[in-house]
Parts: C-alpha cells; sequence; structure tokens
C-alpha cells in the first residue's frame, strides 16, 4: 500500500498542467493515506498486551529547544517551532537552505538561481535582497546573517535546526520579524566523532564532506573541524560558445574550539568560510528555448564567506548564568551576470558588495521565585560597500554607495506559573537602529527609529500531555534606503511592522509514539516593503502598501510501528494587500509576491534490524506570484524524493534521487516579465560514508 501510494504521487507530480491543483489533490490523498498507512500499527498494538507494546513500539525521543533563549521541550515552548535533527539531514541528502523548502512548512524562499543568495519567505512575509535585510533572521550557532546574500549553511556537522514561525522580534530584533532559523552544530565533549563521505552523481557530480571532533584535554579543551567540496556540471546549455553555462564548485570550512576552565565557565570559539566559484546563475530568456541562451557576456558567481564567533557562559553560585555571544560575518557579493542572453552586450547586471556586520549580545538569566526571567543587551553595526556596474538598454552605469547601519537594544522575557496549568510568558524589547548612506556624487542620508516590540502568551496544560497557547507579539523589519537605484535618489522606505495574534495545541499522543503541533494565525501589516522592477537593473523599495496574512500550520510525527516513522507537514496561507498604490498603479487585493498559499511535505522511513533503511519523501509548494501586479508567476510544484541506503559496521551506502519524476517549476517573468529562473532537473546520486 505504501508503494502504491508514493507511485501514484511520482505520477500525479509529473503532470504539468495545474500545479495548484495538483498540490491540493496530493494533500487531500496524503491525508486520506494516513489512517491507512496508520491502521496496520495501531490493529497490531491493539491485539498485543502492553508489555508487548513496550517491548516492540519505542517512543519518540524527547526534543529539546532554546527558542526562548532558555532551554525547555519542545511542547512546552507557546510557539510553532519545527525541528528537524541532524541525522535526518544527513540521510535525506539536505545541504542546502533552499532544501528547507516545504520540509519547514510555512517556509518557502523567493526564487533566485544564485548560490549563497537566498531571500526567505515565513508566512507570507519577504524581503528583497535589495533592502539588504531579511524578514526571517539565521542564526549560524549565535551568529546572525541579516541579509539575504550569506543567507546559507551547507548543515555540516548539525545537532538540529530550530524553526520559529511567527514575529521573534522580542527576543531577536528587528530581522526577525516572521520567525527564526536557528542552527546548532554538535557540541564538542569528551566523545570523539569522526566522518568522511564522498558523493558522486548527476551531470558529474562530485562531493566530499568531512568532520571531526576531538577531546585535546579531557573535560577541558576540545576542538572541531569540518568541510565539504562539491562540483557539478551545470544544465543550461549556452549555444554562443558551446557550454554550459551554470557549471558549480562551492568549498565550506568550519572550525571550533573549546575551553572549560571550570565547570562554571564554558568558552566556544567557532570559524566558518564559504567559497562559491560558478558559472550564471539559472537565468534564461522567458521567449527562449528552456535551459537555453546565447550569451556573449561571461557571467560568473565568486562570492566569499566568513564569520568568527565567541560564545562564553559562566554560571554562578546564586543560580544566575550569565551569556556573551561576539560574532564577526563578513560576505563578498561578486556577481557577473548577462541579462539580454544574446551574444551582442546590450544588458548585464555587475555586483561587488562586501558586507561586514559585529554584534554583541549579553543576557543574564535566573529564577525569581517560581518565575523564570531573562534580560539582555544587544548592540550591532554593519558596514557595506556597495559597487554596481553594468549596462542597461546599452547605456553603462557605475554606482557606489557606502550604507552603514547601527542597533542598540534592551530586552527582557519572563515565564511566570500561575498555577498547576496556567502559565504566562511576557517579553518586550526596546531597539534603536539608524541607517546611513552616503552615495557618490551625492548628499549623505541617514535616518532613525526607535522600536517597542512586546509580546504576550498564555498556556494551559489542559492534561499532562497536551497544551493549548496564545499569543500576541509585535515583529519589526527596520527601514533603510534604496542604496542600487539613483534613478529613485536613493530614497528611504519606512519601517515593515506587523502585530501577530496566534492560537494553538500542541502535545503526545499513542503512549508518545506521536508528536503533534497545529497553529493558527493572524497577521495586520503596516509600511509594507514591497519591491518595484520597472526595467532589469532597475529597482526599488517602495513601503506604501497595508496587508493581512493569515493561515494555519500542522507537524506531525508518528512511529507506526517498530521501524516505521511517519513525517508530515502543512501550512496554508494568505497574505493580500488591503491597500498598495504605486503612482497611477492599484494592486490593493493581489497577492504579496514569492508567498505561496501552500508549503508542506510527508514521509514515511523505515529502519530495518539489518541495518538497511529506505525513505520516501514528497514536498510541495503552491504558485508564487512574482510581482505586484500578479501578472508573472511560478506554478505549484512537487517533488518526490528517494533515498535507500545499508549500515555495516562503521561503513553506510546509500543511493538517492532527488525530484524523481523530473518536475520543472521556472520562476517565468522574474524582474517584471525579464527573466526565467530555471529549476533543477533531477539528481541521481551514490554516496559512501564512514562513522567512528
Amino acid at each position: 500500500m505504501t508503494l502504491r501510494i508514493f507511485a501514484e504521487l511520482a505520477i500525479l507530480f509529473s503532470w504539468d498542467n495545474n500545479m495548484d491543483q495538483i498540490l491540493c489533490s496530493t494533500v487531500h490523498r496524503a491525508l486520506l493515506a494516513l489512517p491507512i498507512l496508520a491502521f496496520p500499527a495501531i490493529t497490531s498494538a491493539h491485539s498485543k498486551t502492553e508489555a508487548d507494546i513496550g517491548s516492540t513500539v519505542a517512543e519518540l525521543p524527547a526534543v529539546t529547544v532554546t527558542a526562548d533563549k532558555i532551554e525547555r521541550p519542545l511542547e512546552n515552548v507557546p510557539a510553532s517551532v519545527a525541528v528537524i535533527d541532524g541525522p535526518d539531514l544527513e540521510q535525506s541528502q539536505i545541504t542546502s537552505m533552499e532544501q528547507l523548502e516545504g520540509r519547514i512548512p510555512g517556509l518557502s524562499f523567493q526564487p533566485f538561481g544564485q548560490a549563497g543568495l537566498n531571500a526567505p519567505v515565513m508566512r507570507g512575509l519577504t524581503a528583497n535582497f535589495s533592502t539588504f535585510s531579511t524578514s526571517t533572521l539565521l542564526l549560524v550557532d549565535g551568529v546572525p546573517v541579516h541579509t539575504a546574500q550569506g543567507f546559507e549553511d551547507t548543515m555540516l556537522d548539525v545537532e538540529r535546526i530550530e524553526v520559529l514561525r511567527g514575529p521573534q522580534s522580542t527576543l531577536y530584533g528587528r530581522n526577525a520579524e516572521a520567525g527564526v532559523i536557528a542552527i546548532h552544530s554538535l557540541p564538542m565533549d569528551n566523545t570523539p566523532r569522526t566522518s568522511v563521505s564522498a558523493d558522486v552523481g548527476s551531470r558529474n557530480k562530485r562531493a566530499m564532506r568531512f568532520s571531526l571532533s576531538r577531546p585535546l584535554v579531557e573535560d577541558r579543551l576540545y576542538a572541531s573541524i569540518s568541510g565539504s567540496w562539491l562540483t557539478q556540471d551545470g544544465f543550461i546549455t549556452n549555444t554562443h560558445t558551446g557550454a554550459k553555462a551554470d557549471d558549480r564548485e562551492h568549498r565550506n570550512l568550519k572550525l571550533g574550539f573549546r575551553w572549560s576552565p571550570s565547570t562554571e565557565t564554558d568558552l566556544v570559539l567557532r570559524y566558518t568560510h564559504q567559497d562559491y566559484d560558478d558559472g550564471a546563475a539559472l537565468w534564461g530568456a522567458p521567449a527562449s528555448e528552456r535551459a537555453h541562451v546565447a550569451s556573449g557576456t561571461d557571467s560568473w558567481n565568486r562570492s566569499k564567506g566568513q564569520s568568527l564567533a565567541l560564545d562564553a557562559s559562566h554560571a554562578f553560585s546564586n543560580g544566575l548564568n550569565l551569556r556573551s555571544i561576539t560574532a564577526w560575518s563578513d560576505f563578498t557579493d561578486d556577481i557577473q551576470q548577462d541579462t539580454d542572453f544574446m551574444p551582442a552586450d546590450m544588458t548585464h547586471i555587475r555586483r561587488d558588495h562586501r558586507l561586514n556586520t559585529l554584534s554583541q549580545e549579553f543576557r543574564l538569566d535566573g529564577k525569581l521565585g517560581t518565575a523564570d526571567w531573562l534580560a539582555g543587551f544587544y548592540a550591532d553595526r554593519s558596514d557595506t560597500d556597495l559597487h554596481n556596474v553594468g549596462r542597461r538598454m546599452m547605456q553603462a552605469e557605475d554606482l557606489r554607495a557606502d550604507q552603514q547601519s547601527r542597533t542598540l537594544a534592551l530586552f527582557t522575557h519572563w515565564s511566570l506559573p500561575l498555577s498547576d496549568t496556567w502559565n504566562l510568558s511576557a517579553g518586550a524589547r526596546v531597539e534603536r537602529s539608524k541607517v546611513e548612506i552616503v552615495p557618490q556624487g551625492a548628499m549623505r542620508k541617514s535616518q532613525e527609529w526607535t522600536h517597542l516590540s512586546p509580546k504576550l502568551a498564555l498556556q494551559y496544560q489542559f492534561s499532562p500531555e497536551h497544551q493549548w497557547y496564545a499569543s500576541a507579539s509585535r515583529g519589526i523589519r527596520t527601514g533603510g534606503f534604496n542604496a542600487l537605484s539613483a534613478a529613485s535618489n536613493y530614497a528611504a522606505f519606512e519601517p515593515e511592522k506587523n502585530w501577530s495574534y496566534e492560537t494553538g495545541l500542541k502535545g503526545w499522543a499513542l503512549d508518545k509514539r506521536l508528536r503533534y503541533s497545529a497553529a493558527a494565525y493572524f497577521m495586520d501589516i503596516q509600511n509594507m516593503q514591497v519591491m518595484q522592477m520597472p526595467s532589469p537593473g532597475f529597482m526599488y523599495i517602495t513601503s506604501a502598501a497595508t496587508a493581512t496574512s493569515k493561515g494555519v500550520e500542522f507537524d506531525l510525527d508518528y512511529l507506526l510501528s517498530e521501524g516505521w516513522q511517519l513525517k508530515a507537514g502543512l501550512a496554508w496561507n494568505q497574505t493580500n494587500f488591503d491597500h498598495f498604490q504605486d503612482g497611477a498603479a492599484n494592486y490593493s487585493g493581489n497577492r504579496n509576491p514569492f508567498a505561496p498559499a501552500l508549503t508542506g511535505h510527508m514521509g514515511l522511513r523505515y529502519d530495518a534490524p539489518e541495518g538497511w533503511y529506505t525513505q520516501a519523501s514528497v514536498t510541495g509548494t503552491s504558485r508564487v506570484y512574482l510581482d505586484a501586479a500578479n501578472q508573472y508567476r511560478r506554478n505549484g510544484y512537487g517533488l518526490v524524493n528517494l533515498v535507500a541506503g545499508y549500515q555495516y559496521d562503521n561503513w553506510e551506502v546509500a543511493a538517492y534521487a532527488n525530484n524523481v519524476t523530473d518536475n520543472t517549476y521556472d520562476a517565468v517573468g522574474y524582474q517584471n516579465g525579464f527573466v526565467t529562473v530555471y529549476s533543477p532537473p533531477r539528481e541521481l546520486g551514490l554516496r559512501l560514508t564512514w562513522l567512528m
């Protein structure tokens, strides 16, 4: 029955007539299939004694998260939180942020086609890369990534990913307007770890990954190193040169040191480096043959990034805990891209941007009676050197500007038990932001804003394993300047703000073999920042829109029976402009660009006692509009991914197939109809891993 269901899904997703209907039909079939899949396990359990059940069916492991910067069980957090652990990432072949689309319901990314640049979309809120600010914050071991440039991680040596959906500005600041993606590396401790893996796959793919962690002095000093390298041929043919236009080569490195001079004090130093040496972005002309260009202008991506973070903590004898996180990051967005896709150099874009951020957070937490409390201070400084060189309509342009931002914030968060079953959480953040731009040949401009971001949540534990919560919170994304638009006279745009109201249920069932969560939310958005692009290379941000976002999210993790596990999730969102007039154009009532109505996944896995395993999953996203007029769009899609492997002693071999049905989901009409962003084709691969 299971194989038949996934076979039907594969056939279904190979159709391309109306992908939104296909996705809805798939979700409907998946929901209908859940009782069928679960039925053998449930009936089998009913036919056994409780002792037999305990000996054959395990429990789901407990999950601890740090969503409110204090460790808590996942089910005790009054928010919508999704978690993926490291082994799941590895065996699902997830090695980039973009692969989280659909796998985390409610999370997607703007189609762009350039490695190392990802603009996240959460609960219908997004931010264009030209704002140099994101609506969803990325934290990698405490290092904040505030921009789409460098919004990437190769998932090396990861313990877990926590995705907090909904505004988190109270604890995390202005870039957490829609949520937070927090990546936590495996801890360095007395347990030595070694892993080496090699991949071969479609389009001459070759890849290696390694990880090594060792105690240098037991209980005192530890070190880790991990890295990856990938090279792969492109799939876009350049008929002018006869070569592939979009070859890929990526290199990544992570270093870690940990020193514990005493049981109360801990210091962790981490360094990361990422390097891209790619051909063109996955772009082409909408009117041309698919995956074919005739570019006579070189296109490439030579971006680089690095970060350094010191995480220091100390536990005082009176129960207070002090934490300090100092982080520095640097990213060079170095690309050139042909945009006419013809032999003659009529239009192209060239970016050479340097983004540098230094941040510092201090926080103190403890207990006051029965209440848990936390208070902290945060400051950051970002310096961005911008250099745009390009050609538009046979006119050369050379734009230079320096942009700086400064942030200071104070925040606090309290969790107070009102009774054995009721709990109140409350917090607030006061943040002061200043943005300044100095364009070459133009006057200096600056803007300052002060934000208050409160949050209030009420929890009710109506049974030992089930919880209800309701919350109200304010999300903020700071304003800025149209730094890439001299034609707009580097006009400022205002901060985007929203009030979010959320309620949800979460808990355990079936003797802790099933973990579930469900959330519903409503968001009222003011000064919505929307990107407009009347011609290639000319873009500007306007903050003249108001909008409403509403939706629901479901997550399910279910141990069906011994060896069988089902994971599923679904999110529905509707984000529409309540009012949006830009010049003579009226976009009121239209959908927010890049915000899908549906995202979700369903995966079934079997682990055999003999050491082999198999996994089948489907991830899907409904259509997204690419512009405020809702004229251009990317159709909805569903991807069927398969993995099968065998573990023997310290060795593991796995075969995988991503996008089994070779589905296409191009963004036709990106940049106001001038560009198509191509979706990658099916990929088959074999992976060999040595673990110790």
